[in-house]
């Protein structure tokens, strides 16, 4: 019978084809701890010694401006690994991983990971294409607060969410992860003020449906058509236009 560490691991996507000897391994040195809702589980400056999986519960990687605001960069669901540039270098933390529910965490030492991928090429390619993919995401999500409207922030960092984190049903997409107005603002850089204004809009329009700390998708084909720019997006009626007056001629000087 499997041990709880080892379960929590073949529960990891990048670790499910692991043989019991290799997540034996991996799991000799790693520990569970738990930690309640609001809990750090780490903060910049903190050494990056070791990785980790999350067991059970949900955990929010942000980080603070100079002015203190919150900047969400990440939420990670059960069974996703977090903590993933401390195997890039070991250096310290550069954010923080914090409890949004009761989490269970399997704590794996940084040496024990990288020595799995010396051995599996197929683990190495694995954790490089993860941590690309979620570079590639903060790099987006700076672009478009740079050159994006607020409006076209929130059509992106949905469509976003619905790809990870959404149970699709036809047009429809329910988004696991409960969301806040804050949240939201928190995602896309904007006040709380705006965000909700924003989401009101889109929500007069059929896209979303907004309740307490939930986020409805109800037509993902037209959000994501409106974030490419694709043809499936809903026609805009074209302005009203006055029909032109005649220019009078000239009076003759």
């Amino acid at each position: 019978m499997m041990g709880g560490g080892i379960w929590y691991l073949k529960r990891c996507e990048l670790f499910e084809q692991l043989s019991e000897l290799e997540a034996a391994q991996l799991n000799r040195h790693a520990l569970t701890r738990t930690f309640k809702r609001g809990t750090v589980i780490y903060s910049p400056h903190q050494p990056g010694e070791s990785v980790m999986v999350l067991a059970s519960g949900r955990v929010k990687i942000h980080d603070l401006t100079l002015e203190g605001r919150e900047t969400i960069i990440a939420f990670i669901e059960e069974g996703e690994l977090f903590g993933e540039l401390a195997l890039v270098d070991g250096e310290a933390r550069q954010d923080y991983a914090e409890a949004v529910d009761n989490c269970q965490v399997l704590v794996i030492p940084r040496e024990d990971l990288v020595a799995l991928m010396g051995a599996r090429a197929d683990i190495a390619m694995s954790v490089t294409k993860l941590i690309g993919l979620r570079r590639r995401r903060i790099e987006t999500r700076l672009r478009n607060l740079l050159f994006l409207s607020s409006r076209a922030r929130m059509a992106h960092i949905l469509v976003e969410l619905s790809e990870t984190h959404g149970d699709h049903v036809g047009r429809r997409v329910d988004l696991r992860v409960p969301l806040s107005h804050q949240d939201v603002a928190s995602l896309i850089g904007v006040t709380r003020e705006t965000a909700t204004l924003t989401l009101n809009q889109m929500q007069s329009e059929g896209l979303v449906e907004v309740a307490r700390k939930r986020i409805v998708v109800l037509d993902f084909p037209r959000l994501r058509a409106e974030v490419v720019g694709g043809a499936d997006a809903t026609p805009q009626k074209p302005p009203a236009t006055l029909p032109l007056r005649p220019i009078p001629p000239s009076a003759p000087r």
